[in-house]
C-alpha cells in the first residue's frame, strides 16, 4: 500500500489547489461605500484598487504581528519581574568577571588591556 507524504514533514499542503505561490484572484463583499470611497482615493494616487486593498491587508497583518509581539514581550516581562530576572547588565557583567577570573588578563578585551 502507498502512502501519501505527510503535510508536517514536507511542508506542503496536501492538495494543491490550496498552494499559492503567486498572485490570486479572490471574491468578497464589501460596503458600497467604503468601496467607493477606496476607489476615489486610488484614482487620487493613480494606483489601482487591488494595490490599495493589498497594501491594507499588508498593513493590518502587520499590526497584528506586533500586537502579538507586544503581548509576548509583556508576558516575557512579567514572567520576568515574578521570577526575579537579572538585568542584562548584570548577567553580562557577572559573565565578564567570570571569564576574567577563570583566564586572567588573556581574556581581557583588547581595548581595554
Amino acid at each position: 500500500m502507498r502512502t501519501r507524504p505527510n503535510r508536517a514533514t514536507t511542508g506542503v499542503a496536501s492538495n494543491p489547489a490550496t498552494q499559492h505561490n503567486g498572485p490570486v484572484k479572490v471574491t468578497f463583499d464589501i460596503d458600497a461605500d467604503l468601496y467607493r470611497a477606496a476607489k476615489v482615493e486610488a484614482a487620487r494616487a493613480d494606483r489601482p484598487v487591488r494595490e490599495i486593498v493589498e497594501e491594507a491587508l499588508g498593513a493590518w497583518l502587520s499590526a497584528a504581528e506586533e500586537a502579538e509581539d507586544r503581548e509576548s514581550a509583556s508576558d516575557a516581562l512579567a514572567e520576568y519581574q515574578r521570577d526575579g530576572g537579572e538585568s542584562a547588565d548584570a548577567w553580562f557583567g557577572r559573565a565578564a568577571a567570570e571569564t576574567q577570573a577563570r583566564y586572567g588578563e588573556s581574556a581581557r578585551p583588547a581595548d581595554e588591556g
